[in-house]
């Protein structure tokens, strides 16, 4: 191992939540994700849950369950309390979702994600050309997890609970 190069002794979460906030100190851009990153996890969220599901093994918003189940997974192996906090909105975002897939179906919720995701995705990217930096996941697609991890973590130290 060369000796220049350092293990960064910070646990991951830190370490991950710090190289974001690196790409993140510009206010505007700050603004745009508080805005925009929950609008994307959500679209995600809604486009998973109109995948059809077999109904031998379970019922519509099954793929979307998966997906927030193996996300929380990633974030409780980084802070408990994030991924309690995680859950908790995903249990939120799997309300609203299953409450307007029933009332207005999978195609209008389809349409209305898409159009959602397109919108947030270009704000993101107009928020990071003010900021003067590439988005982080253009380096480590690992990145697409840490943005709600760094918005609830900044929730969460403003309400002065310790992840």
């Amino acid at each position: 191992m060369n000796a220049s190069v350092q293990a960064d002794p910070r646990r991951p979460i830190e370490r991950l939540l710090g190289n974001y906030a690196e790409d993140h100190r510009n206010h505007t851009n700050q603004v745009v994700h508080w805005i925009c990153v929950p609008l994307i996890v959500w679209t995600v969220m809604a486009a998973l849950w109109v995948i059809p599901v077999p109904p031998a093994i379970g019922k519509p918003g099954l793929w979307a369950a998966l997906g927030m189940a193996l996300a929380c997974g990633w974030y409780f192996r980084m802070s408990r309390t994030i991924g309690l906090a995680m859950l908790v909105v995903f249990v939120v975002y799997g309300l609203v979702t299953f409450a307007l897939h029933r009332a207005i179906g999978s195609q209008a919720l389809l349409w209305t994600a898409i159009a959602v995701f397109v919108a947030a995705w270009i704000a993101q990217f107009v928020g990071h050309q003010i900021e003067g930096r590439r988005p982080s996941f253009l380096t480590d697609l690992t990145y697409l997890l840490v943005g709600p991890m760094w918005l609830m973590a900044k929730a969460l130290r403003k309400l002065g609970v310790a992840y």
